[in-house]
């Protein structure tokens, strides 16, 4: 299947190499040792200048050892490092998204106020990608990728013990699985990104006391400021949700339980943002009937349908001043979002116009009405003016077209079309 597009770390077109670690054997069954080094040994490494390639091997096996003790699991094999340049990594991660992809994908966005018809959402992506990114683990090349400013690494140490523990998990259970729909990826990821944020915080907790740690000056973040901080509201989830959800589930079973979790990922962000809802909580499967007139069409897309999830709801709310507002813009804790149940929006198209149709389902017909009052004063901040029966106008500027929204019971309905004419022939009531 065709994920749904949200930005992923592991790229294949990557530039040339900078700087490297050597790459040996693993110490198979000695948990705390790595290529020689021991967790708790001490290091001679000069830090002003960056590390080198033998430093970085020093360091990196080091901080190897040290995640077999905090997780109690076994490197398989060594992880080479490659190092390269911001500009470097810029020009290389451009995508470029199937064409039919794009367009669907698009309307998904779209339909979340948080990219307008002027901008691309693959665009976006590589925006945030460029000013964002410190590094990344690649399943697919076993290897993690330093993004520095310097020939020599400058980075942050939680920058590389995050990216050895996706490595650590990639060999232990496998991190190529794709999803289908953004909610589900994004709650994939909450499991995979937390647990690395989890173990890099107690790494963290570590070198303020026992450990001896070798910090790096000058090692930076990302490269600029975001583009469009909704779509990173949505992009951030996993990594602010996903470690409590792990350390939630770490204290139902250990790490055992945590192991489960690699096989039996979370099925919704519902579950992630509200832990006590995992495994029992499923999703409601949502469909959306086929109404549309012989002009429009569904995408030939494989699914036809994504489904945003509860953390895409919030970020939409939130992003567009809905509301009050939360204590922390990553907190996923929105009183019009946390009844979600389940949600369905299928994109359409006749010639070079757009539309969608999205049906989402709540626990209760209070919370269905909850979130009904909440999308039309979105609507309104947006400069929608009503026209009766539902429907609205958003008259000029990105998100301009017009909007019929409906409620029956625990269900609400909105129905995109370029114009309320044309509403009937997207989805007719």
């Amino acid at each position: 299947m065709r994920r749904a597009a949200v930005l992923t770390l592991a790229l294949a077109a990557l530039a040339v190499l900078a700087g490297c670690g050597a790459v040996g054997p693993a110490d198979d069954g000695e948990l705390g040792v790595e290529n020689g080094y021991s967790y708790d040994d001490d290091l001679s490494v000069t830090t002003e200048d960056g590390l080198n390639g033998t430093e970085l091997t020093a360091v990196k096996s080091r901080a190897m050892a040290r995640l077999e003790r905090l997780r109690g699991l076994e490197f398989t094999e060594d992880v080479p490092v490659r190092v390269i340049t911001r500009e470097q990594y810029r020009a290389n991660a451009t995508s470029t998204p199937n064409r039919t992809h794009q367009l669907w994908n698009n309307q998904v966005w779209e339909g979340l106020f948080l990219v307008g018809e002027d901008r691309n959402v693959s665009a976006v992506f590589d925006d945030l990608r460029g000013s964002t990114v410190q590094g990344y683990y690649s399943p697919g090349r076993d290897e993690i990728v330093i993004v520095s400013d310097s020939a020599t690494p400058r980075l942050r140490r939680g920058t590389l013990v995050h990216e050895l523990v996706h490595a650590l998990q990639d060999q232990q259970f496998g991190l190529d699985e794709s999803m289908d729909t953004q909610d589900r990826q994004l709650a994939h990821s909450a499991v995979v990104e937390g647990e690395a944020n989890l173990l890099t915080a107690r790494y963290q907790g570590r070198c303020d006391g026992e450990w001896s740690c070798v910090t790096v000056p000058g090692g930076g973040g990302g490269g600029g400021s975001l583009s469009n901080p909704g779509v990173f509201v949505v992009l951030y989830q996993p990594y602010a949700s996903g470690p409590g959800f792990v350390a939630a589930i770490e204290g139902r079973g250990g790490w055992d339980a945590v192991d489960d979790l690699h096989e039996a990922y979370p099925a919704s962000t519902e579950q992630v943002i509200h832990p006590e809802r995992y495994p029992d909580d499923e999703p409601v499967d949502v469909s959306v009937p086929d109404r549309s007139s012989a002009a429009w069409d569904r995408f030939d897309h494989d699914p036809v349908a994504d489904t945003v999830g509860e953390a895409s709801v919030y970020a939409m709310l939130v992003a567009n001043g809905v509301g009050e507002t939360p204590p922390s813009r990553y907190s996923y804790s929105h009183p019009a979002a946390d009844g979600w149940a389940g949600d369905a929006l299928v994109p359409y198209r006749s010639g070079g116009e757009y539309g969608y149709v999205w049906e989402t389902a709540w626990e209760n017909p209070g919370e269905a009405r909850e979130f009904h009052d909440a999308y039309r004063e979105l609507l309104e901040k947006r400069g929608a003016v009503s026209r009766g029966d539902g429907v609205w106008v958003i008259p000029e500027g990105a998100f301009a077209d017009a909007f019929r929204v409906t409620r029956e019971g625990s269900r609400v309905r909105v129905v995109n079309a370029p114009t309320a004419g044309s509403l009937d022939g997207v989805h007719a009531e």
